[in-house]
């Protein structure tokens, strides 16, 4: 599934999305970014509360096809901006992170 279609079919709100063609395989939930750093797979959409500049770099060096933030966390234009710069996918949520898990199980 792309990120484009996980978007649509899970009610997600689009930051911004240079890359929607990016396949998403897996999830992964996290807010300790060295933790993420580590443990999160390529192709995964990342679901966390974060929402400072870190969040686009450790995005970017794991590789992941989406940041999903939930709990309706904003992202300010200027990390925005990197986002886009740097092929980062970002979608939010207004659902926790447990429940926009349950969003992804089985479409993934």
């Amino acid at each position: 599934m792309t990120v484009k279609e996980l978007c649509g079919e899970c009610g997600f709100e689009i930051v911004c999305m240079p890359d929607d063609c990016r396949e998403v395989k897996g999830a992964y939930i996290g807010d300790l970014l060295s933790w993420v750093m580590g443990r999160a797979n390529e192709d995964n959409a990342w679901i966390t509360i974060m929402s400072n500049i870190n969040v686009i770099a450790v995005a970017s060096l794991s590789d992941v096809s989406c940041v999903i933030l939930a709990e309706g966390v904003k992202l300010d234009d200027e990390i925005r901006n990197t986002a886009e710069q740097k092929g980062v996918n970002i979608l939010s949520t207004e659902l926790p992170a447990y429940e926009a898990a349950q969003k992804l199980f089985g479409k993934v």
